[in-house]
């Protein structure tokens, strides 16, 4: 795994169908807004939130040259949001959407124990659908995408 010439994670902001352009004083520069979902209990409103997230996740990935592999790929131990991939790099991404940062960002909850399930899980992902003769040749990455108010902020490589 690389992040970059600092090592540290890579921050990309934009909106879906910007094609990676950064925003300016946090306002999305255009693309489609996450749409707060159908009107009922909370949990159908946070569930319309997640989906139109990962949507726009999707889109980002695609919109920056990136075939989206898979999506909510489950297994008995958990899921993994979106599965990318761009040339020899296979990217493991943990999508969080938020109607506000008001009590953090996204990205801030994915924390230890989610970390570790994902990892488990892109392993169990690349020896399921994997030749065992082209998994040394895929480098494998970790990124988190944080969606507040239709503003997309990818952190590749984040853990």
């Amino acid at each position: 795994m690389s992040s970059g010439a600092t090592g540290r994670p890579r921050r990309t902001t934009g909106t879906a169908g910007t094609a990676g352009r950064a925003t300016t004083g946090g306002a999305p520069t255009g693309g489609a807004p996450v749409s707060a979902g159908p009107v009922g209990d909370g949990s159908d409103r946070r569930r319309a939130l997640g989906v139109d997230g990962e949507a726009l996740a999707a889109q980002w990935y695609e919109d920056n040259g990136y075939e989206v592999l898979d999506r909510n790929w489950r297994r008995r131990e958990g899921e993994v949001d979106l599965i990318v991939r761009r040339g020899k790099t296979v990217a493991f991404c943990e999508v969080k959407t938020r109607s506000t940062d008001r009590f953090g960002t996204g990205a801030e909850s994915v924390l230890g124990a989610k970390q570790r399930r994902i990892r488990r899980l892109a392993a169990r992902w690349l020896s399921e659908l994997t030749p065992a003769s082209g998994r040394s040749r895929v480098e494998v990455r970790f990124d988190v995408v944080s969606i507040t108010a239709g503003r997309v902020e990818v952190i590749e490589d984040a853990f």
